[in-house]
């Protein structure tokens, strides 16, 4: 049984964790970074804007319920299928679900909303592509940042007890925050020993760009941006 760790952050952890079990791998839960609520002010959010859009969950699951109340009436566009999913939860009535890649929505609501103002829900910190993209066609986007990723910290000793003293097999990153501070640990003295040969499981190239000083034979980048594309890409992975 391969041990993979698992570094996103809470809640999404403990449901990766849950999928490994059940397709026969032992996670090992080290989430990296958190995800805190920003303060807001839900006044005038959704003057003038004809539509909502989300690249992650996180955003939809930390903005108060007065900004979900402001907006829920709009036609809301989520980048993928979890991130619907979350939209609609949260009391989004009209819910699109996008291709799974922030850009890639980006330009299909360049074609419908060229000229006009989209409220963006997202993260402090965040891939600036997605708004980029949009400048060219004319889209205003009212940026709306509902929380903030902040990374974790664990002494040697807390991580050493966490791996049980055993090296990691396979890694798991989400973000490049997390790909950033896995290396930190893994050039720490201690902890060296236990990353040599760890396997490093990117969900994007961009993550995968923030490993500077891993080996490219230790590393492997999911076809697209999912979940399901990166545990199959462990699953079929020698």
């Amino acid at each position: 049984m391969r041990r993979v760790l698992v570094t996103r952050p809470e809640p999404g952890a403990s449901r990766t964790a849950q999928r490994l079990e059940d397709v026969g791998f032992e996670p090992i839960l080290l989430p990296l970074t958190e995800t805190v609520a920003l303060p807001l002010d839900a006044d005038g959010m959704a003057i003038n804007a004809v539509a909502v859009a989300v690249t992650s969950a996180n955003a939809v699951r930390h903005a108060p319920k007065e900004i979900i109340a402001a907006l829920a009436g709009l036609s809301c566009h989520a980048v993928g299928r979890r991130t619907a999913e979350a939209a609609r939860a949260a009391g989004f009535v009209s819910v699109g679900e996008g291709p799974g890649d922030a850009e890639a929505l980006a330009d299909a609501l360049a074609g419908d909303y060229a000229g006009q103002t989209v409220v963006y829900l997202c993260g402090r910190v965040r891939f600036s592509g997605f708004e980029q993209r949009l400048q060219p066609a004319g889209v205003r986007v009212r940026v709306v940042e509902t929380y903030d990723t902040v990374a974790l910290d664990y002494s040697d000793e807390a991580v050493l007890a966490r791996l049980s003293g055993r090296p990691v097999e396979a890694a798991l990153l989400y973000s490049a925050k997390a790909a950033t501070a896995v290396q930190a640990l893994a050039g720490r003295p201690a902890l060296g020993e236990l990353f040599k040969k760890t396997c490093f499981f990117a969900l994007s190239g961009r993550i995968a760009a923030a490993l500077e000083t891993v080996a490219s034979e230790q590393l492997r980048v999911a076809p697209e941006p999912s979940e399901e594309a990166l545990l199959e890409l462990l699953r079929t992975s020698p």
